[in-house]
């Protein structure tokens, strides 16, 4: 029954698709806008009802937010007085609390059990990304602006996205875990000092702000998720959670003298600053996950739905907001843009793949080095671009390579989940 809704849905999908290029044939464009945005969302509920597309769904819907946004985009550019881009920080913030919330520090015991795997594929992610964004900015001569962003999405850490194709793809899960993790917790010093180096010639690069935005919006967000990991589950010995807490307070202080110095701030801002870190990042994820823990009983699949469904309307939001700001652009580079989106993209798994290849890595972690490699944080870039007032700009490419890596990773994850790895074969 269910099979045959979703046949439906995907006809209907197919029929609106049709009467829309006609619409447009026959100068009704309005109503052509409309059967195509009526196409995306019952293709998008469509593919839900079949195990092998399901994953598509959410790219769909992502892809209907965009059209909707490049046809209407006043409705998402600001509410009254209210500037709709403020927005994209603190979800950004409430998506990596989602992503810090479903790891621990046991995420970094993959560091020593494979020692090669993590460094290939950290050192694969911070020097291929950058570098092919380097070329594709250098060789297509974009406005310097949309080159900066070029090279932006190149030097942010690899995304959870890569984890769930890596698990979808038969690949080394624990593997794609810690490189991410590693890459995430390594940008503070990366992003920033490889931005500068390869995009200073297009756009003014501050290092220590930068550094500041990264670990406001990625690592305190984190920080925060481990410890409502830590206190809602409650399985970590007394000792383990003295040790973790003591180590995130270090992260709190080190972040808030990297706030001093790059604001040249003085004693009394510093603990204002470490004051109102310890409250949000510390000790408001402590409360709340004890709250839960009372509530929920030790269930905790409702807390990482909850989160994993705010984690993807949060991006959806991002991506709307960003394609809103930026129409102008997109309409004069948007096809140019979308194609060396696409290169950046494939060209991080041909050599994310192949370099893993010549060190002699066996299939799995190929797989796994490619996702990690090819698959960017995009909302980290955007919400870079923002902190720069150039989100219009700056922050398009990484608003067109998220949805594409989306669709790009589902394939060649799909493509090997359908084919057994070499390694299990010989055994």
């Amino acid at each position: 029954m269910k099979n045959n809704f979703s046949r439906l849905l995907l006809i209907f999908s197919a029929l609106f698709i049709t009467a829309s290029g006609i619409s447009y044939s026959m100068d009704r464009k309005s109503a052509a806008v409309f059967l195509l945005i009526a196409c995306f969302i019952t293709m998008a509920v469509g593919v839900r009802g079949f195990q092998k597309l399901r994953g598509f769904s959410y790219t769909l819907w992502i892809f209907t937010a965009v059209i909707v946004s490049m046809i209407y985009p006043r409705y998402f550019i600001s509410a009254g007085d209210f500037q709709l881009k403020r927005l994209i920080v603190p979800l950004l913030q409430l998506i990596m609390f989602g992503m810090g919330s479903q790891m621990s520090f046991r995420d970094f015991k993959g560091v020593i059990k494979m020692p090669k795997g993590v460094l290939v594929g950290v050192f694969s992610h911070y020097m291929i990304m950058p570098l092919v964004g380097y070329a594709i900015a250098s060789l297509f001569r974009f406005p310097p602006e949309i080159s900066a962003g070029i090279i932006l999405i190149g030097c942010v850490p690899s995304g959870l996205a890569s984890n769930v194709m890596s698990f979808l793809a038969k690949a080394n899960l624990a593997l794609a875990v810690t490189v991410g993790a590693i890459s995430t917790l390594l940008s503070p010093l990366m992003t920033p000092l490889l931005m500068k180096w390869l995009g200073g010639q297009y756009i003014e690069v501050k290092f220590w702000s930068m550094m500041l935005d990264i670990l406001n919006m990625i690592i305190l967000p984190i920080v925060a998720g481990f410890i409502f990991n830590l206190f809602l589950k409650g399985k970590e010995t007394v000792k383990s959670i003295l040790f973790q807490l003591f180590s995130y307070m270090i992260i709190i202080i080190l972040t808030t003298l990297v706030y001093v110095y790059s604001k040249d701030a003085g004693f009394i801002s510093f603990l204002v600053q470490f004051a109102k870190s310890m409250f949000w990042f510390f000790f408001l994820p402590v409360i709340v996950a004890k709250i839960l823990s009372y509530f929920i009983k030790g269930d905790n699949k409702y807390p990482e739905k909850l989160l994993s469904l705010i984690s993807m309307i949060g991006i959806a939001v991002i991506v709307t907001i960003i394609t809103a700001s930026g129409r102008d652009s997109l309409l004069e580079v948007g096809a140019l843009l979308l194609v060396t989106s696409l290169l950046h993209n494939v060209a991080g798994y041909f050599l994310g793949y192949g370099l893993s290849w010549l060190v002699g890595m066996p299939e799995k972690d190929r797989r796994t080095i490619a996702f990690e490699v090819g698959m960017q944080n995009g909302g980290l870039a955007s919400g870079l671009a923002l902190q720069m007032g150039k989100v219009a700009t700056v922050g398009l490419a990484p608003a067109i390579f998220g949805p594409l890596m989306n669709v790009t990773g589902s394939v060649l994850a799909n493509f090997w989940r359908s084919r057994p790895v070499a390694d299990e074969l010989k055994a």
